[in-house]
């Protein structure tokens, strides 16, 4: 929760989701639709780090619906986060091996004006058990909100997520076996039981986009006992700063061009301190180009070397200002304004997890 206060006090694209609550399986038979995905994504975002109090929380239907001009699949929404049902290993009250199953949200509250038209807000309430979750969650996956709105399939923003949560520890591997997959994906179990179709339809799909969308890669090796295969191991790579640079590029496209099939854009923290993004926009005359300091960023280089001191993992910014210059090479000069600043905090951050602390 100290996480998400601090990403929403930078006013950026990123917020944090509480590692419980990614790595909860689907009741057999039951997952989120991408639309309902979404909307979870939002009200986890706008709880922000408030999320594990016993309180209501807000958030405009404006900033959820997206190019539609009625609020009705608010509502759809809604009912089909009420519904499913999640699960966690737990132990009985004698202290046996349990399997603990759950909703995520207690209530909610849609407003309708006097004549039953549509009105401005929703008002909700996490349950206790997902309130104890968040809580109680030592681990947290960064998410960034271009990426979340980018996905075609609920199957790829979940591996997402799980990525996420493991890109930067010092093994950055998933596995389970092919019960665990199923449930971590909610594939129910009628669709495909042949695993060429499982690796056609959900891996190879979400590896696509996951690749074509967000800061890391995805591999997967599949273990087999006999013919058969038993488990699958999910290795997450991140990005170089190029290679994070057309990720962005894909994500802004998906998003003009899917207006209509996707849900709205994930509202705007709460504002507080300025934030990387906001610096990469200071008060200048339209002729004023923002690029990449050619000396030191130890002065009058910002917001650079504000970045390398937040995202560089506590090596020396000029380290890393010059392991980007190199990376790069001449395509910097044709660099500039808010991409370069989104192309240059990913590499500070791939910087700090491939070298570790310094």
């Amino acid at each position: 929760m100290r996480v998400a206060h601090a990403l929403a006090a930078r006013d950026g694209e990123e917020f944090a989701k509480p590692g419980n609550l990614v790595e909860v399986r689907f009741v057999k038979g039951q997952s989120l639709s991408l639309t309902a995905a979404r909307l979870l994504a939002l009200m986890i975002l706008t709880a922000g780090g408030d999320a594990w109090e016993p309180v209501a929380h807000r958030m405009r239907k404006a900033d959820i619906r997206r190019g539609h001009k009625g609020n009705e699949r608010i509502s759809e929404m809604l009912e089909e986060l009420h519904r499913t049902l999640f699960a966690i290993d737990d132990l009985s009250w004698r202290g046996r091996k349990a399997t603990k199953r759950f909703s995520l949200i207690q209530s909610s509250r849609e407003e309708v004006e006097d004549d039953g038209a549509e009105a401005g807000w929703i008002e909700w309430e996490f349950t206790p058990d997902a309130r104890r979750l968040i809580r109680e969650s030592e681990t947290y996956a960064v998410l960034n909100r271009q990426a979340v709105l980018g996905f075609r399939s609920s199957y790829a923003l979940r591996l997402y997520e799980m990525g996420a949560l493991r890109l930067h520890r010092r093994q950055s591997v998933w596995r389970g076996d092919m019960t665990a997959i199923r449930a971590a994906f909610g594939i129910a179990p009628e669709l495909y039981k042949d695993f060429a179709q499982l690796r056609r339809k959900v891996l190879d799909k979400a590896k696509a986009e996951i690749d074509n969308l967000t800061h890391f890669t995805v591999e997967w090796r599949e273990i087999r006992r006999g013919r058969a295969i038993v488990e699958i191991e999910f290795t997450f790579h991140p990005k170089s700063a190029p290679a994070q640079l057309v990720a962005i590029d894909n994500s802004d496209h998906q998003q003009r061009g899917a207006a209509e099939a996707t849900p709205p854009p994930l509202p705007a923290p709460v504002r507080g301190p300025r934030s990387t993004a906001a610096m990469a926009k200071p008060e200048r005359s339209a002729e004023t180009v923002v690029r990449f300091p050619v000396g030191s960023l130890m002065y009058a280089a910002e917001p650079f070397g504000e970045i390398a001191r937040v995202h560089g993992g506590g090596w020396a910014r000029d380290i890393i200002a010059d392991a980007y210059r190199e990376q790069m090479g001449s395509r910097l000069a044709n660099l500039t304004g808010a991409k370069l600043v989104k192309s240059w905090t990913g590499f500070c951050q791939a910087f700090a997890s491939r070298r570790g602390r310094p």
